[in-house]
């Protein structure tokens, strides 16, 4: 069986992979993804990021009755948990470099400065323009995320998982 035909400008593929010049890209792709570049490190600190954030807003709706600090901080805390270690596993692959203890104790710290690092800004910036609006405050906050998120993966990649762990 063959992959289906384009017979005209407007009938798609039924898959994507049905084009070989689409799959051997796909393959290069996922090859560079999981490589130990930089850049592949980021995408997968990215994709770990956004993973651990759904399982705090879904540890945060779940505890919510407890209320909302306690929501916020079981959420925070497991969320950092998973975080260290896929990052330790996946992003980084230094987990026969670095043990578990040393990553939760280690990115933990970091998690808590930049957490830190990201209430100072966001006070600073309520106390330097109050009457910023909801789209401006929305796009500080994404902005000093962005910062400390970069910052954390700088650090995990050079102090946690990095050329010490490999000494």
């Amino acid at each position: 069986m063959t992959a289906p035909q384009i017979t005209h400008p407007g009938m798609l593929p039924t898959s994507v992979f049905a084009d070989p010049a689409l799959r051997i890209d796909l393959v290069r792709t996922l090859r560079f993804l999981r490589g130990d570049h930089t850049f592949a490190q980021l995408i997968r600190f990215a994709l770990v990021g956004g993973a651990s954030n759904i399982a705090y807003v879904l540890l945060f709706m779940t505890m919510h009755g407890s209320g909302p600090l306690i929501a916020n901080v079981a959420g925070s805390m497991v969320s950092t948990v998973i975080a260290n270690e896929l990052h330790r596993h996946l992003t980084f692959r230094a987990g026969a470099r670095v043990g578990g203890f040393t990553a939760q104790w280690e990115g933990g710290g970091l998690a808590l400065l930049g957490l830190g690092i990201s209430t100072a800004a966001l006070a600073g910036l309520d106390v330097l323009a109050p009457d910023l609006g909801e789209a401006a405050q929305a796009g500080a906050v994404i902005a000093i995320m962005a910062v400390v998120g970069g910052l954390r993966f700088l650090a995990l990649r050079s102090l946690v998982f990095g050329n010490r762990a490999r000494r």
